[in-house]
């Protein structure tokens, strides 16, 4: 730690004169384990400070393929890195010397410790919702008929509930119901759908408890899904897309020594949650795919059930077939 005799020793041999610096010096240090990758830091106008302020939330959305926005609770804002070629310090407790209550008249040393650092910041500049991609969701199924409500028949193709507009839609939840407006979209028994990434626990232990013991459910809840609290403290679980469409393609191959490919597909689609997409490289260690047969068929190869050696593996799996890709064997010698 530097002395305040060492801190004018510094000013005499920079040629700086103290009287037109502030009477508050601080002495900064570094905390251990600090690197650049610890702190993300976000330029916030006055609006948005007073959102935080106010303990309200910022969300990220956006899928892999798109470039994230962030969203209040009626705006989007476009998020993009800018690059400064000053270090920019997260120095928490540091106060500008309007944040000090009295300014001492006599020169003053403080120590304050740095938690991270960063040559770039997160820049925010509002835009316009991303919304053409709800009218896509929506034309998925479209009303075409009289059929209204969970109790009538069962109407093929994906629903959306609001919880999954807003996983999926880049907009503010204000922005995604004004153009649920102007589209005349309807909302049908959206108390009895849940978002597969909202699952309450406290719920599924109820409505099911009569079927199955609550400790098996909840084992399977641990299993598909991941475990945490939300804003009230209730107990919520987010289903895993790929393990869930895994397992249920695993109950659907294991009745049957070869399915058409084709049907299979169909089949296993309409078996996985509505929201849930089913797609064949969920299945790699798990169903073999014979795409030279017509038509192409697929069938139960699970890696658990290969032989542990390897000369008996390769000799078991090339009694199956004789030719193997590189992209098939893989998942099955790894």
């Amino acid at each position: 730690m530097r002395t305040l005799e060492e801190v004018q020793a510094t000013l005499q041999i920079a040629k700086v004169k103290e009287e037109d610096l502030q009477p508050v010096t601080y002495c900064l240090s570094f905390g251990d384990n600090v690197s650049s990758g610890d702190y993300c830091l976000m330029e916030l106008d006055d609006t948005l400070c007073k959102h935080i302020e106010a303990g309200k939330s910022l969300i990220i959305r956006g899928d892999k393929d798109e470039h994230a926005v962030l969203c209040s609770e009626d705006k989007t804002y476009d998020l993009k890195i800018a690059d400064t070629s000053n270090l920019l310090l997260f120095v928490p407790g540091c106060k500008t010397p309007d944040q000090l209550p009295d300014i001492p008249a006599s020169p003053q040393l403080m120590h304050a410790q740095i938690w991270g650092f960063s040559n770039c910041y997160w820049e925010l500049r509002k835009q316009r919702p991303r919304i053409k991609k709800l009218k896509k969701l929506l034309m998925e199924n479209p009303y075409d008929g009289p059929a209204v409500g969970m109790q009538e028949e069962e109407v093929p193709g994906p629903k959306y509930t609001m919880d999954d507009l807003l996983e999926r839609i880049q907009a503010s939840r204000e922005e995604i119901e004004a153009h649920l407006q102007t589209v005349h979209a309807c909302e049908i028994d959206d108390s009895e759908s849940w978002s597969f990434s909202k699952v309450p626990l406290s719920i599924c232990l109820e409505e099911l408890g009569s079927l199955e013991p609550k400790a098996m459910i909840e084992h399977c809840l641990n299993c598909y899904g991941r475990r945490y609290n939300n804003e009230d403290g209730q107990v919520m679980y987010a289903l895993d897309e790929d393990k869930v469409c895994r397992a249920t393609a695993q109950l659907l191959l294991q009745n049957a020594v070869k399915f058409n490919l084709s049907e299979f597909q169909e089949v296993w689609q309409q078996s996985v949650p509505e929201g849930m997409s089913a797609r064949l490289d969920q299945l790699r260690g798990l169903a073999l795919l014979d795409r030279s047969s017509k038509p192409e068929t697929i069938s139960l190869l699970r890696v658990e059930d290969l032989p542990e050696d390897t000369l008996e593996r390769f000799n078991s799996l090339f009694s199956l077939r004789e030719k193997w890709t590189q992209d098939d064997i893989e998942p099955y010698i790894q």
